[in-house]
């Protein structure tokens, strides 16, 4: 299954370029699935039809699905308090009812990734265009199942599970209780559903769109959007450009707004990515026929798989270089640091934590450089952990 992620500024205009998009998609035959994070009906004022938290099919090909957090919410809080009943029991807990719990913060967001997962791997559609919500949630709702696997694989090493056979004695020799297996086995039941979501975005049928009208608050949106997908390992393929305005005579009022779009939109078709232009209507979209008026094509361009490569081949000073695009950052933005196995990188108002790839585990930091939207990290062999030739 193809995957579109399409995510903007807040007003940008995404959720409506969504809703197009997968109307295009179920018109030209392929089974299409729309999932909104949008808590209000918007896909469905877009579309002209209600839709609600169950999928709801619109039109031939066309289902949409807002899920409901607040459920999702309740039914892991149940399933946790019977597999911790026993302990539960023990402390002498009452029960929460499932009529008065409320989602904590951050449970729509798992429930959400959760939906996309499941979605994804339905059989039952060709096509899922998923509808983020604004940059300023999406680009942190990207990086969730990746931060929280690693703070599961932290806090709880799988390699410790398989020592559970001597956590009894471990438990006396340390005067204190081991981690109880049900735990374990959470930990990684987890681990497992945060990797198949990893997998979803990082998918080579996984693209992204980004939606932004054309001007220079969306010009600094879209510059801070892709460096913070890059940070991520995902790659901007589609650039849509929305409410574009028609040519107006020179003296029209709109006429410094148009000079505004224009500029924008040249610059953004010196960018690395394909971009389409959405037509202002003069009113909000709504209904099919203002959907398809908007023309947005669900074709995407090859997918072009992100890689952050090591350099196959040592330099004459025998320094390895890992490449990682960062386009739009700047020197000034960006935070390197070294720690153990692991580089922590900030571009920004953005950073991530990645694992370093085996054979720079063994080497020192030399230097870095940014050159032509790319970081280059030097690494130096250490003598001492690279095996000796003779």
């Amino acid at each position: 299954m193809r995957t579109i992620l399409i995510t903007g500024p807040g007003g940008s205009g995404r959720t409506t370029v969504s809703a197009a998009t997968a109307l295009d998609a179920a018109r030209e035959g392929a089974r299409t699935l729309l999932l909104s994070a949008d808590r209000t009906d918007s896909p469905g004022t877009a579309l002209g039809s209600a839709t609600g938290p169950a999928p709801t099919e619109v039109t031939a090909n066309l289902t949409v699905w807002r899920p409901d957090a607040a459920d999702r919410f309740r039914q892991d809080l149940t399933t946790f308090q019977t597999r911790a009943a026993n302990v539960l029991d023990l402390l002498g807990a009452a029960r929460l009812d499932a009529e008065e719990v409320t989602p904590l913060p951050g449970a729509e967001e798992l429930s959400f990734l959760r939906a996309l997962r499941d979605a994804a791997l339905s059989e039952r559609y060709d096509l899922l265009v998923v509808d983020l919500p604004p940059l300023s949630q999406a680009i942190p709702l990207l990086a969730l199942a990746e931060e929280l696997r690693r703070y599961l694989r932290r806090l709880l090493p799988p390699e410790r599970q398989a020592a559970r056979a001597l956590r009894p004695v471990l438990g006396r020799l340390a005067g204190v209780p081991m981690p109880a297996d049900w735990l374990y086995e959470t930990a990684a039941r987890w681990d497992v559903e945060l990797a198949a979501v990893e997998a979803v975005l990082t998918d080579r049928n996984t693209s992204v769109r980004l939606v932004a009208q054309p001007g220079p608050a969306g010009a600094n949106a879209v510059r801070a959007a892709r460096l913070g997908l890059a940070l991520r390992g995902l790659r901007t393929e589609t650039l849509i450009a929305n409410r574009v305005l028609p040519d107006v005579e020179s003296d029209s009022w709109l006429s410094g707004l148009l000079a505004e779009q224009r500029k924008a939109l040249a610059d953004w078709q010196e960018q690395p990515c394909d971009v389409r232009t959405v037509p202002h209507l003069g009113r909000d979209p709504q209904g099919t026929d203002d959907l398809a008026a908007l023309a947005v094509p669900a074709v995407n361009p090859a997918p072009v798989p992100v890689e952050w490569p090591v350099t196959d081949r040592i330099a004459a000073d025998g320094v390895l270089v890992w490449h990682i695009p960062l386009p739009g950052a700047t020197r000034d933005d960006l935070e390197l640091i070294r720690r153990g196995d692991e580089l922590v990188l900030g571009a920004a108002a953005f950073r991530r934590i990645v694992p370093l790839p085996s054979a720079l585990r063994r080497c020192t930091v030399a230097g870095a450089g940014l050159e032509e939207g790319e970081l280059r990290i030097r690494f130096a062999p250490d003598p001492g952990l690279w095996p000796r030739t003779r």
